[in-house]
């Protein structure tokens, strides 16, 4: 079933308009309530499935304000459903998840106005929220967080899917349990391999690889570059790559320079040390993937330390992370725009604006779905 009606003809229009006034409603079988988030083309709002009373979120893109880009949803809704829940042959009341740490796709529906999206609701609230109300927090704790994430979007690219936007905004506490698993979100600009080589420049400033910004034909290695700043991020509360100044910070970036600094690192393992250099590795044939990434000690073995890192961390994470600053959106096709005019030289190149005005999440509203609790 087409979501969206093509331009060939009338005819294909009218026919597809034919299709959706067949389709069943959603609200004959959820309610939907209060809201939960919203974005540059949707909002999330909690809904609840009237038979059985489960609670779920509901993404609602509004069609008139998505015009030009009907592409980019359906692309997010095939990625999700490669990702979603799936029914028991033998028995249709059981379902089972493909990975348990991606957030689930579980119906579609469309009117003549709107397509929505029935997805697993989550309400853990984000990653550095949580880990700057918690008391105690160490390198076990980090290495835990991210070897969840790295099962996840190894399984994802198993499956030939990248997502491109690795982020902390991205990753999500499943429930406000202290030992919660961690949710990957946001499909937005997720792609699929066998849909074409990628070139786009897409991605948020700060996470993004090297090859994004020297616009080269570029894969899966984009995502285990993204885990590495994250990675950093989370042993010392800043990140690895920053400048007011957008040429400064790309130059860092296509240069891969970036440092251990004194005195944050210096309780830090050289384990945790090692872990990122080989994430964060300009070289596309010598960077991990994730594969290796889950075999480093850090991750798989008793590398981590259990030093108590919270206080400096948390410290750093409320400074250079505060809501204003890390939970702004703005439209990729910016992005593409300005990247497009950056004329690459071998010193790193000269841009034009800030490096805030760069970030390219896709606007939406879906990992707000995890703030219903606050």
């Amino acid at each position: 079933m087409p979501l969206f009606g093509k331009k060939d003809s009338g005819k294909k229009l009218r026919k597809d308009a034919k299709e959706v006034e067949k389709q069943p409603c959603i609200e004959d079988k959820y309610m939907i309530k209060e809201l939960l988030g919203t974005g540059a083309f949707s909002e999330v709002r909690l809904c609840e499935h009237r038979e059985t009373s489960q609670a779920f979120a509901v993404k609602i893109i509004d069609k008139k304000a998505l015009k030009g880009k009907e592409d980019s949803l359906e692309n997010e809704i095939r990625v999700l459903k490669r990702f979603s829940a799936k029914r028991h042959e033998s028995d249709p009341d059981r379902t089972w998840f493909t990975h348990p740490n991606i957030v689930q796709l579980f119906e579609t529906y469309e009117d003549k106005s709107k397509v929505y999206l029935i997805m697993e609701l989550v309400t853990g609230g984000e990653l550095f929220d949580r880990i700057v109300e918690k008391g105690s927090y160490t390198e076990k704790d980090a290495s835990y967080l991210i070897r969840q994430v790295l099962e996840a979007v190894d399984y994802m690219h198993e499956q030939g899917v990248v997502h491109r936007d690795l982020k902390p905004e991205n990753l999500l506490y499943y429930s406000a349990a202290e030992d919660s698993k961690i949710m990957i979100s946001d499909f937005g600009l997720s792609k699929m391999e066998d849909s074409g080589f990628m070139a786009t420049a897409c991605g948020t400033p700060g996470y993004v690889a090297p090859e994004v910004l020297a616009q080269k034909p570029y894969g899966k290695a984009v995502d285990v570059w993204s885990i590495g700043v994250i990675s950093y991020i989370l042993l010392c509360g800043y990140p690895p790559f920053y400048d007011e100044n957008d040429a400064n910070l790309f130059a860092q970036i296509l240069k891969g320079e970036f440092e251990f600094d004194s005195p944050y690192w210096d309780e830090i393992s050289e384990s945790a040390k090692d872990f990122i250099r080989n994430l964060m590795c300009v070289n596309v044939e010598k960077r991990f993937t994730c594969k290796q990434a889950l075999a480093h000690p850090w991750i798989s073995g008793n590398a981590a330390s259990s030093k108590n890192i919270h206080g400096t961390v948390s410290e750093q994470l409320k400074k250079n992370f505060a809501k204003s600053r890390w939970k702004q959106a703005y439209h990729a096709a910016t992005v593409i725009r300005q990247m497009q005019r950056m004329a690459l030289s071998s010193s790193g190149g000269a841009y034009g604006r800030s490096s805030s005005q760069l970030n390219a999440p896709t606007g939406d509203a879906e990992h707000d779905a995890a703030s219903s609790s606050k």
